[in-house]
């Protein structure tokens, strides 16, 4: 099975100047894991996941006086569409997280999350492809 199967078509994105609180929100709403940030100064798209909330929360700092800019992950390692579920299992468990964003062609096309490879191999999970997921601006 290859990711395009298994991965969400839409995706939650959110912009650099977002506060933790409202991303927290949004993603809490679309009961999603992560977000894609879209920086129109950045070198591709960045994620914002769960993790990095509850980082910046724990450490006292505020949710809503911190942006995602500050807190997403930059170094983000992307999938294609057509990589095996197997080899996207392979790259999240070498580098440690829960999501890949997928590109084709430089743009974002989906994402792909561990609940997502888990659903398409097991016989009682959720039928793949996964239900769309909300794009906000």
């Amino acid at each position: 099975m290859q990711v395009r199967e298994g991965m969400s078509q839409m995706v939650l994105t959110v912009g650099p100047a977002h506060t933790l609180r409202a991303v927290a929100r949004l993603m809490s709403d679309r009961r999603v894991g992560a977000a894609v940030v879209l920086d129109p100064d950045g070198h591709g798209p960045g994620i914002i996941t769960e993790r990095d909330i509850l980082v910046s929360v724990g450490a006292g700092l505020d949710p809503d006086g911190e942006s995602v800019v500050d807190h997403l992950t930059r170094d983000v390692v992307y999938a294609a569409p057509d990589w095996s579920l197997e080899e996207a299992a392979a790259a999240m468990v070498r580098g440690g997280f829960r999501h890949l964003i997928v590109l084709e062609g430089g743009e974002t096309v989906g994402i792909l999350s561990v609940r997502d490879v888990v659903r398409c191999w097991t016989e009682d999970g959720a039928i793949c492809p996964v239900p769309a997921r909300v794009a906000v601006g």
